[in-house]
């Protein structure tokens, strides 16, 4: 070992012990296993605090322009193993920590998910800092810091059980609590109008009761860079001030009791809105992320500049959906309440520094807030979004004239028994681009959902399809693959992942393709060793792992695999010595808790798994497995060992998928629909590498036109008709035959809204397809490369440069370490005055 790095070894050892000792207040005898993780974790966290403050610095001087990601959600997953790949300290920790005779794998394997974010929203938007921060892209991620997480699933005889998500219990070492600020987000009150000294109208909301939004940071470093990024949470706490009135009869309980009950705010992640307090706390959790976000944006801005007419040359704020759309009508309040703006000037501002990605297609997952809500809790919000609105269709009326159905369609009121504001409509006028996740949801946003607003604001459509972050999705989940690609590609594509294209010769190499194999097999030995010890089922480690891993709702179709597996067992009983390829079915994935049929599926999973898991005529063929809790770590174990990747959405439902990019980039080949990130890929990797079945988008909607009857399809194919009658008929829930019956139900007597029962024979002739196929395993492997290898579109560096550029026009900014850490040197003069 050279000098230098057994110096840089020496001191990671010091930092280590001492936090052991001076931060945890252990030794060697006391630690328990959480406190060697966390002194870990506090040192690295030191090595990346220097560069975080000159990051902050840098933004400071240059006074460039920054970006302002607002997400609800950032599922983050680890940060341990992440921080010291991105930071080039993997190897020297790990074997400081092998010295002092700890098990390094073991030590990351103790550290929670951070419970920030459920599905695919909240995991993009992680994958968008990381890319920003590789990128040296000054910005700043926004979000909630959610005491408990969305919930931690159990599964309990067959049925999902949620249980509290209390990821904080033991401390986040990653954070830094900024007590110095605060901001206070205001609720409830009244709108009082006045007349000032110069004759202007003001608007003046009282009577309000507060809340302080508190800031926590969390690092976010760029990958092998000096850049490290902010993630800035929100937590709720009381005012200081307390019912004096309670105070002054000696009830003292009562009088800090409503200011105790405001932190709830913060409480939990996507509270259950199937009772008006979830709603009601739902929709204050988003106005308290989009408040202390607004203020904070203008408090930075200060810093440098007093005329807020520069906001938008110094100020991107993207709103991730519509969660934060909230923060519309709060700058506008902002700027004209406060800051003494004309309408004119601030709605300019506002428009130019607002814009609005859209993460549906499916109008019922567009937020619409009730008008009473409103008038509760943000009068003077509905006030201003009133005001748009009137402006706003006064322009449509001119545009459009006499067109009264446009009007209605259009405006940010929805006039129905209960009117409510429509927060897609609200962004959408609001902002200067408005932009899809993929080719075919952007032409969907343009050609149906938002074609009103298209034919009035075409030049603030655009699509950006979602990418992964290959650093996440490769280097730290897989890195036997990882170490195989750099083996013969060097490093280049973990900054630059078309350069995996030049994998694509090497499909033909016998010993190339022999080696790629046998790291899957490793990965799959991994996985059937995961759950051997959490489901206690043993699985085939040569059989064809065929996985779904995602949110479970009906529009994702798990239950259209679920008609699959039992064909599969049906052809089995039929004929018992029949030559099939053995397959481990893997599911995965979180169903909402007050989603009744979502619930049902992962029931009817975990059922039919355990008759097909213990039929002895199936003789280990065929496995069902479902790995309870999905998160990112989870994730992590099920991608490098995949197969198949199930991506079998009804075509012109699902927005995009990233999912679908982080089997693929690990080797596993698609089964799916042309819908959504789907059609991309295929563009890119080749329908012939590809599995693609179904219907089309255009052919989903003439079937619907045309009128869709699914009892035609359950009458005419015997196969299908067999599943469904086993269903409805309790075959796989002897002690309640009517057990599934309401899925039956949902899909013969409801419509079955996403056509399962039209893809079934399409769907399950392409599974026969994929079986023949993984008879030579030669073939699927070269495939397996090829779609690793076209993966490079699919990188979040690529989506984040389009939206640098066409977006938020904003630049990159070299950051110079130029200050030596104060435990190095000692408290220097520069950081006095550094500015977060």
């Amino acid at each position: 070992m050279e000098s230098a790095e057994l110096d840089s070894m020496m001191l990671t050892i010091k930092s280590f012990l001492e936090h052991l000792e001076y931060t945890l207040g252990k030794d060697k005898y006391s630690a328990v296993r959480y406190d060697i993780y966390n002194a870990l974790a506090y040192a690295v966290r030191d090595r990346m605090v220097e560069r975080w403050l000159d990051t902050q610095q840098a933004y400071y001087n240059s006074d460039q322009k920054r970006v302002y990601y607002i997400s609800m959600e950032f599922l983050m997953g680890r940060t341990l193993e992440n921080s010291l790949i991105n930071l080039g300290l993997y190897d020297e920790f790990k074997e400081a920590m092998t010295n002092l005779g700890y098990d390094f794998d073991m030590i990351v394997d103790d550290e929670q998910d951070a419970g920030l974010g459920n599905g695919g929203l909240g995991r993009l938007a992680a994958c968008f800092l990381d890319s920003m921060a590789t990128m040296s892209i000054p910005a700043y991620g926004y979000g909630i810091r959610y005491e408990y997480g969305i919930f931690r699933q159990k599964i309990i005889d067959g049925a999902q059980v949620e249980r509290p998500d209390n990821w904080l219990r033991y401390r986040n070492p990653w954070e830094m609590d900024r007590q110095e600020h605060l901001h206070p987000v205001k609720f409830y009150g009244r709108v009082v109008t006045t007349t000032n000294r110069e004759g202007r109208t003001e608007q003046n909301w009282v009577d309000t009761e507060e809340v302080m939004a508190m800031a926590y940071d969390t690092p976010i470093p760029g990958y092998r860079n000096t850049t490290v990024n902010t993630m800035r949470l929100w937590s709720a706490k009381s005012s200081r001030e307390f019912d004096l009135k309670f105070f002054n009869e000696g009830n003292y309980i009562r009088a800090v009791e409503k200011k105790m009950l405001s932190e709830n705010i913060s409480k939990v992640l996507y509270p259950a809105d199937n009772v008006i307090e979830g709603k009601e706390l739902r929709f204050k959790q988003e106005y308290f992320l989009a408040s202390a976000t607004v203020h904070d944006v203008i408090y930075r801005f200060k810093k440098m500049h007093s005329d807020l007419r520069l906001l938008p040359d110094k100020v991107a704020i993207q709103l991730n959906d519509t969660h934060p759309a909230l923060a519309i009508p709060e700058l506008m309040r902002v700027l004209i309440d406060l800051e003494g703006l004309e309408w004119a000037d601030a709605w300019s501002i506002t428009n130019r520094i607002f814009a609005y990605t859209n993460h549906t297609i499916l109008p019922e997952a567009l937020e619409k807030w009730p008008i009473w809500f409103f008038e509760q809790i943000l009068p003077r919000h509905l006030l201003i979004i009133y005001e748009i609105n009137n402006r706003f269709l006064e322009e449509v009326r001119l545009r459009f004239p006499g067109d009264t159905g446009k009007l209605e369609r259009m405006s940010l009121i929805e006039e129905n028994w209960e009117r409510k504001v429509r927060m897609a409509n609200l962004c959408i006028v609001a902002s200067h681009s408005v932009n899809g996740v993929a080719a075919l949801h952007s032409e969907i946003l343009k050609t149906n959902l938002f074609r009103d607003f298209f034919e009035m604001y075409p030049e603030r459509f655009n699509n950006k399809t979602n990418g992964i972050t290959q650093r996440r999705w490769l280097k730290k989940s897989n890195p036997l693959l990882s170490d195989l690609i750099s083996e013969k590609l060097g490093e280049g594509w973990i900054t630059d992942l078309y350069e995996l294209r030049n994998l694509i010769p090497l499909a033909e190499d016998p010993d190339f393709v022999g080696r790629w194999q046998a790291v899957k097999k490793t990965n799959k030995q991994q996985l059937a060793s995961y759950i051997a010890r959490h489901n206690c089922i043993k699985v085939d480690e040569d059989s064809l792992f065929d996985c779904q891993v995602k949110r479970i709702h009906e529009y994702k179709r798990q239950l259209l695999n679920v008609l699959h597996i039992i064909t599969m067992y049906n052809r089995i009983k039929d004929n018992p010595d029949i030559d099939i390829v053995p397959r481990t079915f893997i599911f995965s994935g979180k169903a909402a808790p007050s989603y009744y049929i979502a619930k049902l599926i992962i029931n009817l999973i975990n059922c039919v798994g355990h008759v097909v898991n213990n039929d002895p005529d199936v003789r280990d063929r065929l496995k069902v497995v479902f790995l309870a809790n999905y998160g990112v770590s989870l994730a992590e174990k099920i991608f490098p060992a995949a197969d198949l990747s199930e991506q079998i959405s009804t075509a012109g439902t699902e927005a995009s998928g990233t999912g679908n990019m982080k089997f693929a980039l690990n080797g596993a080949l698609t089964i799916g629909t042309l819908d959504g990130a789907n059609i991309e890929m295929m563009e890119e990797i080749g329908r012939d590498n590809m599995f693609i079945f179904g219907l089309t988008t255009p052919e989903v909607q003439d079937l619907r036109t045309r009128g869709y009857n699914p009892r035609d399809y359950y009458l005419r194919n015997p196969e299908l008709k067999k599943v469904i009658d086993m269903i409805s008929g309790g075959a796989f829930s002897p002690d309640n035959h009517d057990q599934f019956k309401p899925i039956a139900d949902s899909l013969l007597n409801q419509g079955d809204n996403y056509m399962l029962l039209a893809d079934y024979s399409s769907y399950v002739a392409c599974q026969d397809r994929v079986s023949d196929l993984y008879r030579d395993r030669q073939a699927w492997a070269a495939k397996s490369i090829i779609n690793t290898a076209c993966m490079g579109k699919f990188s979040s560096d690529r989506t984040i440069a389009e939206y640098a550029e066409e977006i938020w026009d904003v630049k990159t900014l070299a950051v110079e370490a130029t200050v030596q850490h104060c435990l190095h040197e000692g408290l220097c003069i520069d950081h006095k005055d550094r500015t977060k």
